[in-house]
């Protein structure tokens, strides 16, 4: 039994990650505005650069609190989440203090992204002056995607 899970461990790694395509089929209903495969690109890039200098909040708990407490930024919830009963509360908060936000296809490279061995749900992005053209480039894209009625 000892032995199997070293191995087990070495498949995962091995196993070729899904394409953007074969991510769609896991999203949820509630996943809307969702982000296309170029701005999903932008987005975890510009998380990439957030987190070298400490600048994204991770985790709904975390998010949801900065969100009540007036901090601006970019909000980038995962489309598999699944129960949506975790995060469902989120875009309607961000509705509520004009927040831009985007669904990306996967929760495990929304948590490689922000340097997490760990999937995340929901990561808000903070405006930073060491990464501000790329973060200005998602927040515009971001703006510009229409919101579910």
């Amino acid at each position: 039994m000892a032995r199997d899970k070293p191995e087990a461990a070495a498949e995962a790694e091995a196993a070729p990650e899904l394409s953007y395509r074969e991510q769609l089929e896991f999203l949820n209903p509630i996943a809307q505005p969702l982000a296309s495969r170029k701005l999903t690109r932008k987005l975890l890039k510009c998380i990439r650069k957030a987190t070298k200098h400490k600048q994204i909040r991770r985790g709904v708990k975390e998010v949801q609190k900065f969100i009540n407490k007036g901090e601006k930024g970019i909000t980038v919830l995962a489309g598999d989440t699944l129960p949506i009963d975790v995060y469902c509360h989120i875009p309607i908060m961000c509705e509520d203090r004009s927040l831009p936000y985007a669904y990306v296809p996967s929760k495990t490279d929304l948590g490689i992204a922000a340097g997490s061995k760990r999937p995340t749900c929901v990561i808000l992005i903070k405006p930073h002056e060491e990464y501000q053209e790329a973060y200005d480039e998602c927040l515009e894209e971001v703006s510009a995607l229409p919101l579910p009625l």
